[in-house]
């Protein structure tokens, strides 16, 4: 039976139904109501450069196969880097953008981004987004932070790239001292004097799932999220609008931390989770401490992760010093199509180059691993 490929320009043109079929699991960074809440929101706009253009396969009316996808305007929201490759293309081709991609808005999270219930339509999404790109004249096309197991649904002209993320593993731990046991004497040391320290000056932290977090509080951790953003001198996309939907909408699955000093509402963490892993998105603080930062953002989602079973926890890109805190390199990946083929082969000989540097990067970050007898479990 003949597919349809059709382009919809919200996701609330599916029925929430039909695309949460296709996930497989319990991911909730592609969930219908994730989704539907980022674009309802005011979160995505088109002088921030989104606009959606869901791809969608369809046979006899139902829906097979789809993927989250974008038109971007620029390359800012993303996570894998490529305003190098903008500028290259920009200078010796013409205009790099408008670009399709494929991936969850300002979540650099490793997820499901073929949605489909088998091989056949995984390929059929990635061909249809290939001539999509050729059809429409555009530079190319990008999938961000897709799972190694859909890795095989590209084609060779589908330039490879990986990044390194830092990720906590759950090896069984009982509680947050049989985690520090796992560490060496020195790394367990540091973390008992940085937790200790805040307990001296008076703080005290609550983990509250979205169904318990009120009004007043979610507009705080939307202040503490802004003024993250701010104070880097970025926009906070995000509406308080957004943090409400999805805490109305995926109760059991948002995890906010409040710290509090003096029973006054400080810091915060916003997190998300499924059946295996909690993820960390958002943090800010109204008063700082030292410490403060690692306690809110890791210690507690250790111990929550800990506590619920969860084998991983994620807690967002970049920091090098998340490793001392038990936190490891783990690979993540992305795909890239460049409809040029000159253009795409010096792409692949640069990319080539940076896997290297990556790996030596990976060698010398293992060096520092926390572990007692240097336990190296990544991926």
């Amino acid at each position: 039976m003949a597919i349809a490929v059709r382009w919809l320009d919200r996701i609330a043109a599916v029925p929430a139904a039909a695309w949460d079929a296709l996930r497989g699991d319990d991911h909730p960074f592609v969930a219908h109501a994730f989704l539907d809440a980022i674009e309802q929101s005011g979160s995505l706009r088109r002088e921030l450069g989104w606009r959606a253009e869901h791809l969608t396969l369809w046979r006899d009316e139902e829906l097979v196969a789809a993927v989250p996808a974008w038109h971007k305007a620029n390359s800012h929201g993303e996570f894998v880097f490529d305003f190098a490759i903008a500028d290259a293309y920009e200078r010796s081709l013409g205009s790099y953008y408008p670009k399709r991609l494929v991936a969850v808005p300002y979540s650099p999270v490793t997820g499901p981004r073929l949605l489909a219930r088998n091989a056949d339509d995984r390929r059929a999404l990635v061909d249809a987004l290939a001539t999509d790109v050729r059809e429409r004249r555009w530079s190319s096309a990008h999938v961000n932070f897709l799972p190694e197991s859909e890795c095989a649904a590209f084609a060779e002209d589908w330039l490879t790239r990986f990044d390194w993320q830092f990720h906590w593993h759950n090896h069984g731990y009982r509680d947050f001292t049989d985690f520090l046991a796992a560490l060496d004497a020195k790394k367990r040391k540091n973390i008992r004097q940085e937790r200790a320290r805040l307990v001296r000056e008076g703080w005290r932290f609550e983990r509250r799932p979205g169904d318990q977090i009120d009004p007043p509080l979610l507009d705080f951790v939307h202040r503490c999220y802004a003024r993250t953003f701010g104070d880097k001198g970025n926009t906070a996309a995000l509406t308080p609008a957004f943090f409400a939907r999805i805490c109305a909408d995926l109760p059991r699955q948002t995890l906010a931390v409040i710290g509090y000093r003096r029973d006054k509402p400080l810091a915060c963490a916003f997190l998300l989770q499924d059946s295996t892993t909690l993820y960390g998105r958002y943090w800010g603080c109204i008063e700082d401490a030292p410490g403060l930062h690692f306690e809110t953002c890791y210690y507690q989602g250790i111990e929550h992760a800990i506590a619920q079973r969860l084998q991983r926890f994620e807690p967002g890109a970049g920091g090098e010093h998340k490793i001392a805190r038990g936190f490891l390199p783990v690979r993540t990946h992305s795909r890239h199509y460049f409809a040029h083929a000159g253009f795409r082969a010096a792409i692949a000989d640069y990319l080539r180059r940076e896997a290297v540097q990556l790996e030596r990067y990976r060698e010398m970050v293992l060096r520092h691993s926390p572990y007692a007898g240097g336990d190296t479990i990544t991926s």
